[in-house]
């Protein structure tokens, strides 16, 4: 694995950072926030990120996108998520965009990814139905009929779920089966007779939705893949948004720390910068070696994505496992080390807290993923 990037991937990560910095800076999100914004992001900052190429970036050329592969949308996410920029990269660049080209029919492939390469379709992926991540555990129930099927059930924190044009449903299609067995996705249009959104207020201020299906109808040519073969699909699936998310995670790793570290400079106590305190190094000490860690996890699993290696899976709870608890500690230690003013609304350090928090929790914490390691090694 190379540790260091190529001219292209150097360009494409400067081009990021610089976008992130100046068109997408938090205070873009606390004025999301402020003014509670029925969408949750800027649909203009989204056309911006689609005329760079980012909506289509991971997508097939042939189908108008980009084809730079997942290493670069994992680029982009880190740099975007240095800023904690709010928009579809996650949902619908890459979730939504993978289950089609992983599953999708021509005809699907035709009618979906040009129009997520070119910014018009927000897609969203609606797979836990609890607190908790637990995608093996699904109830929302497709019952087969003479016209196809009908979706009866409910789905939480379906991220951009309020406001996406299509939705990537995971029912349960046979129920007798459990666990990832007898499951099939269907694509399913959000203004669906039957389906009721209600967004979800995260506390780090980004999207999720609850999402209710009442008998809501589709046909065959709605399913996403096989019938009842979902369940490895989705898990498929799951990974590539697990990596993103680590991805988009290094970045608010990389930015609180290196926020703290300028703070620790800065800030004096005693005539002395506080950076100088021994036992305040240790911790920076402790936070840049689990940072470099994470740096190295997080190339690694974009590089196993796009060789299509056979270790995604591992390397999808390696890396979601241990940027969760990356994020969390420096989270926990920018604010402390901030001191009271990190409590503050004004100092923006605190929004990286939250975003950890939020972003742990979804798609398994470091305590499902551990779990999931240890089970793909054997254990």
């Amino acid at each position: 694995m190379a540790l260091a990037l190529n001219e292209e991937q150097r360009l494409l990560a400067e081009t990021a950072h610089d976008f992130a910095a100046t068109k997408s800076p938090i205070t873009e999100l606390r004025g999301l926030r402020d003014r509670a914004d029925p969408t949750g992001f800027s649909r203009d900052l989204w056309r911006e990120m689609a005329e760079l190429g980012w909506a289509g970036i991971a997508i097939e050329e042939n189908y108008g996108g980009v084809g730079f592969g997942y290493f670069g949308l994992g680029l982009i996410l880190r740099e975007t998520g240095r800023s904690l920029t709010a928009s579809p990269l996650l949902s619908t660049a890459l979730l939504g965009a993978t289950a089609v080209q992983l599953a999708g029919s021509d005809q699907q492939r035709r009618d979906v990814l040009p129009a997520i390469a070119a910014g018009n379709r927000v897609m969203a992926l609606a797979v836990d139905e609890g607190p908790r991540h637990r995608p093996e555990g699904l109830a929302l129930a497709a019952t087969a009929n003479a016209d196809g099927f009908r979706l009866n059930g409910e789905k939480t924190l379906v991220l951009d779920g309020h406001v996406a044009d299509q939705l990537i449903v995971a029912a349960r299609s046979d129920v007798a089966a459990s666990g990832l067995d007898g499951i099939t996705l269907f694509l399913v249009d959000a203004s669906a007779a039957g389906v009721e959104r209600t967004r979800t207020i995260m506390v780090d201020s980004r999207n999720a939705a609850r999402i209710r299906f009442h008998d809501v109808a589709v046909d065959q040519a709605a399913m996403l893949g096989e019938l009842h073969q979902g369940g490895p699909l989705l898990d498929r699936i799951l990974d590539h948004g697990r990596i993103g998310l680590a991805a988009e995670m290094l970045g608010g790793v990389l930015e609180a720390f290196e926020r703290t570290i300028a703070y620790l400079k800065m800030r004096e106590q005693f005539g002395v910068a506080i950076g100088s305190f021994q036992a305040l190094k240790h911790r920076a000490a402790v936070m840049f070696s689990e940072i470099e860690l994470a740096k190295s996890v997080v190339l690694d699993a974009l590089t196993a994505l796009d060789e299509g290696r056979d270790d995604v899976a591992a390397m999808a709870s390696l890396a979601k496992a241990r940027l969760s608890e990356t994020f969390f500690l420096v989270g926990n230690e920018a604010l402390q080390m901030h001191g009271g003013i990190g409590m503050t609304d004004e100092e923006e350090i605190g929004f990286f807290l939250k975003r950890a928090r939020v972003a742990q929790a979804t798609f398994g914490d470091a305590a499902f993923h551990r779990d999931r390691y240890a089970a793909i090694a054997g254990y």
